[in-house]
């Protein structure tokens, strides 16, 4: 496995993308301390969103892995923007995922693991996290996936 996060993510194929500016009265991280708490992230890929829809409905879960897959790079993209070196993460502390989703649908775990595989692979044992996800009824712009994180800082 590469040494730093960056190489790592440049071995997956992966380039981060320009961090999503807020879209209301929020700011994208909040550092206190050592602790970087990331704002909830949604599925962009190029700009726009990878799917939408709900799990139970239109979005397979197969689909929704690969959005969460992209929550998680836009979140990445965030904290690097905000600690300039992605090697100062001692820790990813916690992710919380939020599925959009029918009444019936109960593989939310399946789908946040397309975020928290992605901080194993990119920060190693460090990207080993506690973790939530929760079943809602609609997310902005009908994304399927919202990824938000903290993190520890270096």
């Amino acid at each position: 496995m590469s040494t730093t996060p960056e190489a790592r993510l440049a071995a997956l194929g992966i380039t981060l993308p320009t961090p999503a500016a807020p879209v209301a009265n929020y700011v994208a991280c909040v550092q206190t301390g050592s602790l970087l708490i990331v704002s909830g992230q949604l599925p962009l890929a190029d700009g726009k969103l990878f799917a939408t829809g709900k799990l139970g409905g239109a979005v397979s879960v197969e689909t929704a892995v690969e959005a969460a897959r992209y929550s998680m790079i836009n979140v990445i993209a965030q904290v690097k923007a905000a600690v300039g070196d992605l090697s100062r993460v001692k820790r990813v502390v916690r992710l919380g995922g939020f599925i959009a989703c029918t009444p019936e649908f109960s593989a939310h775990a399946s789908v946040m693991n397309g975020a928290s595989d992605l901080a194993v692979e990119v920060f190693g044992d460090a990207g080993r996290h506690a973790r939530s996800t929760v079943g809602v009824p609609s997310l902005p712009l009908d994304a399927p996936v919202e990824v938000e994180g903290l993190f520890e800082i270096g």
